[in-house]
């Protein structure tokens, strides 16, 4: 196992940065563990297809998610037009920080997608995530927050390097009834710094 989320700087691939209306947030990219979802990102990412969105779901302590180019949570299209399988690794886990497909049940991701915010975990999940046989590196990661529950429903495809503190600050803004920010959270683009 090669957890690269414990071993960022030695991890071959792509970085993004999204630049948002509160900051920056770089991101490592993960091809090895996740490449259909990888090879979507970067491609809408650089046919400027998240440019000028918004955050359209954000729950604190939870995630925020944005993607969907309607900025309803209804909207977005994958690379090839049609949603794409789910790309599940033992290598990664919704950690704290990590970037994961947002879906509509098994096989639907398209251009949605989600930055994990939890920052905290009960000591009965730790318990639970040990009997069930997580890696105990991983249960250890978790300590410092993530969504276990998520693992193997959604991919996990990238990782924050830098700019926890703007998903943080995302993540607490005001939000109406159904966790749509009450002033739009932009993101005005991502930008693909290498591949």
């Amino acid at each position: 196992m090669s957890f690269p989320q414990l071993h960022l700087d030695t991890v071959n691939g792509p970085k993004v940065v999204m630049h948002t209306s509160l900051g920056d947030i770089k991101i490592q990219l993960f091809p090895e563990q996740a490449p259909k979802a990888v090879e979507n990102f970067v491609t809408l990412a650089k046919d400027n297809y998240y440019d000028d969105g918004v955050f359209h779901r954000v729950i604190n302590d939870f995630m925020i998610q944005g993607g969907d180019p309607t900025g309803t949570g209804m909207g977005g299209d994958s690379k090839w037009g049609t949603p794409f399988e789910d790309e599940f690794s033992k290598d990664v886990y919704n950690l704290r920080g990590a970037l994961s497909m947002a879906n509509a049940g098994p096989n639907t991701n398209s251009s949605q997608f989600f930055i994990v915010q939890n920052q905290h975990l009960s000591e009965q999940l730790s318990e639970q995530m040990t009997e069930a046989h997580f890696p105990d590196e991983i249960v250890t990661a978790y300590q410092k927050g993530g969504t276990p529950w998520l693992d193997f429903r959604h991919t996990v495809f990238g990782q924050v390097t830098d700019g926890m503190d703007v998903v943080d600050a995302i993540a607490t803004v005001k939000t109406d009834g159904s966790d749509k920010p009450l002033e739009d959270v932009k993101l005005s683009s991502v930008e693909v710094i290498d591949d």
